[in-house]
């Protein structure tokens, strides 16, 4: 039995970790939850509906790591890089949802279904990241393929959710929607969670941009696969769209692999896979949508990948579109099933 912290408990990914833990995911002998100032107080057992064996909410400086067996980080890099060391450094397994360590050397960058070797043994400094969310659902349905026929580039262009914005990104896109529905002229203010307006619009940028075009999402998705599936050379390019759908990131992916496929092939190794929905072309739709992912839990913690086709003009080409749940399969759910597997592999717990 675990007793868990889940840091930045009230925020969109924190309150999904709190309703996997009550699922029972993994034993749990008491929660945690870590939230600001304005936060103290909450009962978010009573306020989420759990039956988890909660403590009183409290302040990250008042956490008092004795006796805490793991730490879910969700509240941001920032708050990351500050706090999450000083819990390792106490013998905490810190689980982190942000960016601030998953480049790391010494730090594993882990999905389970696709290198849980990486976590064989307790990780040193006793940090693991958890990916991005958008490259936790590609490297899920690119490794089978990688497995198939070897990758060589990979082209993605994701469709995000306002959901990967948080809380106050999904109020925005709820409140811009009426906005213009009531006056289907307005324009918004640029600004807010996602820099434009995010309501009937899409907006081609998820962060800064550097020197060189890509911006801050690009990047994660460029280089994360790369230390996920252990191929430092693999060539990706990306680009990242948000778009005006409340959850669940879409993917349009196209690989040219080493070796020959047929369509047939790829939806074998796709449909062979645990943890992928593979759509074959006689259903109807072949294809997942966000909507109908999001609609039931067991569809939230899969992957789905449809419109799988090779190039008819190159039989090293394939496409796909993969659609998960960015708060289940690209956070709270990884991270917990990254909890898990270290209770399997004996060395937590």
């Amino acid at each position: 039995m675990l007793r868990i912290a889940v840091v930045g408990a009230t925020g969109a990914v924190g309150r999904e970790c709190l309703a996997l833990l009550d699922g029972g995911i993994v034993p749990v002998e008491q929660v945690v939850p870590v939230g600001s100032a304005r936060s103290l107080g909450r009962d978010l057992g009573n306020e989420l509906g759990l039956s988890l064996p909660m403590a009183q909410l409290v302040m990250l400086d008042d956490l008092d790591p004795a006796g805490l067996d793991v730490a879910v980080f969700s509240a941001g890099a920032e708050i990351s890089a500050r706090e999450a060391e000083r819990l390792a450094s106490a013998g905490v397994l810190v689980v982190d949802n942000s960016s601030a360590f998953r480049m790391r050397p010494d730090v594993p960058l882990v999905v389970p279904q696709v290198n849980p070797g990486a976590l064989d043994d307790r990780p040193g400094p006793n940090l693991v990241a958890n990916p991005n969310c958008s490259t936790i659902q590609l490297v899920r349905a690119l490794k089978p393929l990688h497995e198939l026929a070897g990758l060589e580039d990979v082209v993605v262009a994701t469709y995000q959710a306002a959901s990967g914005g948080g809380v106050r990104g999904l109020r925005e896109l709820a409140e811009g929607s009426r906005a213009i529905l009531d006056d289907p002229r307005a324009q918004g203010t640029p600004g807010g969670r996602f820099g434009q307006p995010l309501s009937f619009n899409l907006v081609p940028e998820i962060g800064l941009q550097d020197d060189t075009g890509l911006t801050h999402e690009e990047r994660k998705l460029v280089r994360e696969p790369r230390k996920i599936l252990g191929l430092p050379d693999l060539r990706v390019s990306a680009t990242a769209v948000r778009v005006p759908v409340f959850d669940c990131h879409s993917e349009a992916v196209h690989v040219r692999l080493r070796e020959p496929v047929t369509t047939e092939s790829v939806e074998a190794a796709l449909a062979a896979t645990p943890g992928l929905r593979s759509y074959g072309g006689s259903q109807s739709p072949s294809y997942p949508m966000p909507r109908t992912v999001f609609a039931r839990p067991e569809d939230r913690a899969l992957v789905h990948v449809g419109r799988i086709r090779v190039e008819p003009e190159d039989d090293r080409a394939a496409a796909l579109w993969v659609v998960a749940d960015n708060l289940w399969v690209g956070a709270a759910l990884n991270a917990l099933q990254i909890v898990e597997l270290g209770l399997k592999n004996g060395w937590l717990g």
